[in-house]
């Protein structure tokens, strides 16, 4: 019994002991118990940075998606309005066109009204000159001969009907 002086074999009996206070206690189920715990808290909080890792991809997805929509129809946008440019453009010119032409038209017409009434007018005045012209010399040659009241009534009327 000399083993029972032997300090290891108290220190392997305690920690025997100790052992089998700890599993009566079910300390180990615990621990194992904890730890599973920790574990499912951690694969929960994987599966929510999972799930929040594909909703922000998918969310990603979605804005390249708007976006290329948004660029296309900005594109479109773009195109239509550069197209409306030009025709407005091309209408502008033709408005432009038919004002000038019309307004060439315009004062050609007034430039022959003009004309026309210049034309007339001088031949208004050449009548009056030549009606003076011959009132002179008809009235040289009337004083020369001797004189008619009708005669001279007449002549007196000739500048008067030739207006």
């Amino acid at each position: 019994m000399e083993f029972l002086q032997d300090a290891h074999f108290w220190e392997a009996v305690g920690l025997v002991v100790l052992v089998a206070g700890l599993i009566y206690l079910k300390v180990p189920g615990m621990a194992l118990a904890a730890l599973d715990d920790r574990g499912a808290k951690i694969r929960a909080q994987l599966d929510e940075a999972t799930r929040l890792r594909e909703e922000a991809e998918r969310l990603l997805a979605e804005i390249k998606t708007q976006r290329e929509a948004t660029e296309k129809q900005a594109a479109e946008t773009l195109a239509l309005a550069q197209a409306d440019a030009e025709r407005m453009g091309v209408e502008a010119r033709t408005k432009l066109e038919e004002q000038i032409k019309r307004r060439g038209e315009m004062a050609e017409r007034r430039i022959a009204l003009a004309e026309s009434q210049a034309a007339a007018e001088v031949k208004a005045a050449a009548a009056d000159m030549a009606a003076q012209a011959a009132e002179a010399v008809l009235a040289a040659r009337l004083a020369a001969a001797t004189s008619d009241p009708l005669v001279d009534a007449a002549v007196a009327l000739i500048p008067v009907k030739l207006q």
